[in-house]
């Protein structure tokens, strides 16, 4: 019988949907040129905000790692804050670091006054680099896009940018909580519009990032956050499979199925052996290298910590290798080299 060798976009959907591969397809989170530097040289003369709303720079920055180093997928360079900033809350990076919002939302009225008509269209800038990026990568690898969900993007927006504590959001809904669902349900719409443009765009999966979900208790998860993650899913559903990455501790196995993710992303907080006991065959795991690993081990103590993952997950159909966070800057090129090499040079089973 002939074997025919999968092309790494193959790989990757065949992942997200269960089905065997021949080994695990891996990329690495949103951001993750950061490390690289043919990156570094296009921010001495970009700012970040340049780089993500000029399409063919956010084009390049895309692909830079997809280019170096030969991932499976291409993940769009852009922000989670980018709905924000179409809604009218814009934002900036603060001088010591940091989110700062041009505004801060906390009453019905604030809420109002965000332009909720036509969030595709003033991020159409997104289209631009997806339609670009398209086009370089072909049909060999695939092109995820990427949204926040709508409790993570509500906490930066009330709190007015990022915070150690991001305690503002909670005090909304716990004093004005139908005010503040009518807020997440809005959001939830506005995120819909923003992801059905990048599907139009020819994005091949989506992930929503829950970077906020740790503030939640297992109790509260669903009705603050899992209900509308699920809302956004039901709505682009039989598009393209749908990632939903989860930080910090998780909820129970049945809020979590209850989104209808496809595929669960988890950070390295979790275990993955516990998560390929307890989860649905049928919904994929992604997961979980610390990013920390790439910055501060020697290359050999990366593939040793990839190979320990790699056998907790070992012929796990619907498995994906990736970060359980960000890149950081400085991660250690030769590193992330060692990493795909580990991976490649596995013996996976079916």
């Amino acid at each position: 019988m002939e074997m025919r060798i999968m092309s790494c976009r193959e790989r990757f959907l065949n992942a997200c949907e269960c089905n065997s591969v021949d080994r695990p397809p891996v990329w690495l989170m949103r951001q993750a040129g950061r490390a690289l530097p043919e990156y570094r040289e296009l921010r001495k003369r970009y700012d970040f905000l340049e780089l993500v709303k000029t399409p063919e720079l956010a084009a390049e920055v895309t692909l830079q790692p997809v280019e170096r180093f030969g991932f499976d997928a291409a993940i769009l360079f852009s922000d989670i804050l980018t709905v924000p900033d179409a809604l009218g809350q814009g934002y900036r990076f603060r001088d010591g670091g940091g989110i700062q919002m041009d505004s801060s939302i906390g009453s019905a009225r604030d809420v109002s006054a965000l332009k909720w008509s036509g969030v595709a269209e003033r991020a159409d800038y997104v289209l631009s680099a997806l339609r670009l990026i398209r086009a370089r990568l072909g049909g060999d690898r695939a092109l995820i896009g990427f949204a926040g969900s709508p409790w993570t993007l509500a906490n930066f927006m009330v709190e007015g940018g990022s915070s150690s504590g991001f305690v503002k959001a909670k005090t909304w809904a716990a004093s004005e909580r139908t005010v503040f669902f009518e807020f997440l349900e809005a959001l939830s719409d506005a995120t819909i519009e923003y992801l059905k443009m990048q599907i139009s765009a020819g994005v091949d999966a989506v992930q929503i990032f829950d970077s906020l979900a740790y503030l939640l208790s297992p109790g509260e998860y669903f009705e603050i956050s899992g209900k509308w993650i699920k809302r956004i899913i039901d709505s682009i559903r039989g598009s393209v499979p749908v990632i939903v990455f989860h930080r910090g501790g998780l909820p129970d196995i049945e809020t979590i199925v209850s989104t209808g993710a496809d595929v669960l992303s988890v950070d390295w907080t979790v275990s993955l052996e516990v998560m390929r006991r307890v989860l649905p065959a049928d919904i994929s795991i992604q997961g979980n290298m610390n990013p920390g690993v790439l910055e501060t081990h020697s290359p050999e103590q990366v593939a040793s910590e990839t190979r320990r993952i790699l056998n907790e997950m070992n012929g796990r159909r619907g498995y994906v290798f990736n970060l359980g966070h960000g890149l950081k800057p400085s991660s250690r090129i030769e590193n992330i080299a060692k990493m795909l090499e580990t991976i490649r040079g596995f013996a996976w089973e079916n």
